[in-house]
């Protein structure tokens, strides 16, 4: 495979387009962010981050909490609008029609529409140069019922989600493993039963 070397950029990808709540449930905005990720698992940590210029920013600094929604096929257009206007001219839970609901744990509400909201409390604020990140323990999450199975499981695959690369939007394709699947024992398949031979002293052979 032939090469050609960049200098350093963003060129990360995919990533998911998720739309984060800020603020008051009666006074909230919703702004899009591609730099977002999880950093830890125990105890379960994201980070968001933010230009300073954004109007979200401020906001994050006096609250310190917010909620990342997950992005579908279907909010994609919402996702988009949402991250060009900015919420010192519009509201935009009132022009994206989306819905707002109270959160668990946190001031801010989450997206109805969503399938999957991230309640988050920030720890650490880290400026990071044309961006400050915002390090955040996650408090709990929002589920949509339908993902879950009658066992209890998970099935995020359901919920269609979009990913972000390159300056576009897509939709998530399909399955091609499973975490461990690369590592995991081959199923030993069964080898097909003999036939049963005659028993002793019975003739098989027809009678004339």
């Amino acid at each position: 495979m032939s090469k050609v070397t960049w200098k350093g950029g963003t060129l990360l990808g995919p990533i998911p387009p998720v739309m984060v709540t800020v603020g008051t449930f009666e006074e909230a905005n919703i702004i899009t962010i591609g730099w977002t990720g999880i950093v830890n698992t125990i105890p379960p940590k994201t980070y968001i981050s933010v230009r300073p210029e954004r109007y979200s920013y401020e906001i994050l600094k006096e609250k310190r909490e917010f909620a990342i929604n997950l992005t579908t096929v279907d909010m994609v257009r919402n996702a988009d609008y949402l991250g060009i206007h900015t919420g010192r001219k519009i509201d935009k839970f009132a022009k994206s029609g989306l819905t707002k609901e109270k959160a668990s744990q946190i001031e801010c509400p989450i997206i109805g529409e969503s399938p999957l909201s991230l309640e988050c409390r920030v720890t650490d604020m880290i400026p990071m140069g044309s961006h400050d990140m915002f390090l955040a323990d996650i408090l709990c999450m929002d589920v949509d019922e339908a993902l879950i199975d009658k066992s209890g499981k998970l099935h995020l695959e359901r919920a269609h989600l979009a990913a972000f690369a390159h300056g576009a939007y897509y939709e998530l394709g399909r399955k091609i493993g499973s975490f461990g699947f690369s590592v995991a024992k081959k199923k030993k398949h069964k080898a097909p039963e003999k036939r049963k031979a005659p028993s002793k002293g019975k003739s098989t052979k027809k009678k004339k």
